[in-house]
């Protein structure tokens, strides 16, 4: 069975939308994933599921927490090999030397060409973003509060659900693996 990545969007950053990463194990395993691992309490989680497709993965979960703990909150699922495919193409190693300014926006599905070409993210940020499959990296510099918002620029004009981690994360899913 394979393995994948999902990334709960929006939990455990206030007071709204708590999720313990012990519920969130027991809430995975119970539908079924094995050898669920979670990393940090910003809802990344490894997990060995059916063979699904990652959005059909996402929206089981997406589902179950909202049955089972009453939230309502967006779930992003890669596939393992989309995981070491977005950190093997890391478009800036030789500058981004801080792995909490170098940002990973996971996108829930590729892009529509259309919208992208009328809409495209990295010109936020030409000299510090850069778009691949599934995700937009963007270094960081100054910190991700003064970096220009390409993920919610891409959420709004792609029409699709994004999700960010930092490069330390991302690195360390890819380890857990």
């Amino acid at each position: 069975m394979p393995r994948h990545v999902a990334f709960l969007r929006g939990i455990n950053v206030g007071r709204h939308k708590r999720i313990a990463m012990a519920d969130l194990r027991a809430l995975l395993t119970g539908l079924g994933y094995t050898d669920v691992r979670t990393h940090l309490n910003s809802g990344n989680a490894v997990l060995t599921g059916d063979d699904a497709t990652p959005a059909e993965h996402a929206e089981q979960i997406e589902t179950a927490i909202a049955a089972d703990l009453g939230l309502d909150v967006r779930c992003v699922v890669l596939t393992a090999d989309e995981l070491r495919a977005i950190v093997d193409g890391h478009p800036f190693p030789d500058v981004a030397t801080n792995g909490s300014r170098m940002m990973a926006h996971i996108l829930a599905t590729a892009p529509d060409p259309a919208l992208l070409a009328e809409h495209d993210p990295v010109g936020l940020d030409p000299d510090n973003a850069r778009l691949g499959d599934r995700v937009i990296y963007q270094w960081c510099p100054d910190g991700v509060l003064a970096a220009p918002p390409v993920g919610g620029f891409a959420e709004k004009h792609l029409r699709v659900a994004v999700t960010a981690r930092n490069w330390n994360t991302m690195t360390k899913l890819v380890e857990l693996l």
